[in-house]
């Protein structure tokens, strides 16, 4: 009988705290699994996935059709090493390109993962109308797939703060 190797699927965008995949590691570590590491490209969807692991997207933006290879930010990929620096896990990295919950979703329907971690995002006016544009990542990934979403606070706010779902009247 062959045992398979727990996999952990964590979301990383340029610039995340790192503390997301220092987490997503530790449960990585915990199952004895490996993690993989992978950045969406919202701004484009797949034309093709190649057997080599990299894809060929296309902009969402019609004016601008010039057939791209998602690549991952080397920057990013520093980071992220620098973060698991002396880490007992495995990882490796992965560039997607389309809407971040269905490609991260199809990632670890691929790699069959034992869980997703995502981040919350960084408090502030865009980003707050940003997610209410595009909608919550992790609450698209907790609705539309089978496996467990952790997600990872990054600006906890006290019980004194009004948070943007709550009524104020």
């Amino acid at each position: 009988m062959t045992r398979s190797i727990p996999t952990v699927v964590v979301g990383v965008v340029p610039g995340q705290h790192s503390r997301v995949v220092a987490e997503a590691a530790t449960f990585a570590e915990r199952f004895g699994g490996e993690l993989v590491c992978a950045s969406v490209d919202a701004s484009s969807y797949t034309l093709e996935r190649r057997p080599d692991g990299t894809v060929t997207a296309l902009p969402v933006d019609p004016d601008a059709f010039e057939e791209i290879v998602e690549e991952f930010d080397p920057g990013l990929r520093e980071a992220i090493s620098t973060t698991l620096a002396g880490r007992s896990v495995s990882w490796s990295t992965v560039a997607l390109a389309g809407p971040p919950a269905q490609e991260l979703t199809r990632l670890a329907d691929q790699v069959d993962a034992a869980m997703i971690v995502v981040g919350t995002r960084e408090s502030g006016i865009r980003a707050s109308l940003r997610e209410f544009l595009s909608g919550s990542v992790a609450v698209h990934l907790a609705h539309h797939q089978h496996r467990p979403v952790v997600v990872i606070p990054l600006a906890a706010h006290g019980e004194d703060i009004t948070l943007p779902w709550e009524d104020e009247g």
